[in-house]
């Protein structure tokens, strides 16, 4: 059980922080393999565009948790607190029915997919398989966001 809570506290943080420093020492060693031994690594580019990738979905779901994405807020003053929960979970409806739409597609790309990438030669589906991933990950925070956002407007109905 701790293990869950862990990974549910984690799992984002982990995997960009483990994706970044990737990033980080494989453009590094490229710059040093450069400009100090006057020769390059020929996968080392490829490498980091795909952990970027690979960043920038689970990203997504890293926002989606800390409740960091950008929102139009228009609306937000013509609400009460309550009113903004539900506004903001319609928006999260909305967000939840277009990344379903994503991963149920992306997934078909996925299995579909049977080219090699050019330096590396690893399958390409594990390039595709990222936004899956990303938006998977999205898509539990979304559910848990909003049965938090849920739980309030039922306790917020109680009171009055």
């Amino acid at each position: 059980m701790r293990a869950l809570k862990w990974l549910d506290d984690h799992l984002e943080e982990w995997l960009l922080v483990i994706l970044l420093s990737s990033t980080s020492i494989i453009v590094f060693l490229q710059v040093i393999m450069r400009f100090i031994f006057r020769n390059s690594l020929t996968w080392s580019e490829e490498l980091a565009r795909y952990l970027f990738i690979w960043m920038t979905y689970v990203g997504v779901s890293y926002g989606i948790k800390m409740k960091m994405h950008l929102k139009v807020d228009a609306l937000d003053s013509l609400f009460d607190k309550k009113g903004n929960l539900i506004t903001d979970m319609l928006a999260d409806l909305f967000l939840l029915i277009f990344m379903l739409i994503m991963t149920y597609f992306g997934l078909d790309i996925v299995f579909r997919a049977t080219r090699t990438s050019a330096a590396l030669g690893i399958p390409m589906r594990y390039v595709y398989l990222a936004p899956v991933v990303g938006f998977g990950l999205s898509i539990i925070r979304l559910i848990q966001t909003n049965i938090i956002k849920y739980k309030y407007i039922c306790q917020a109905d109680k009171l009055d």
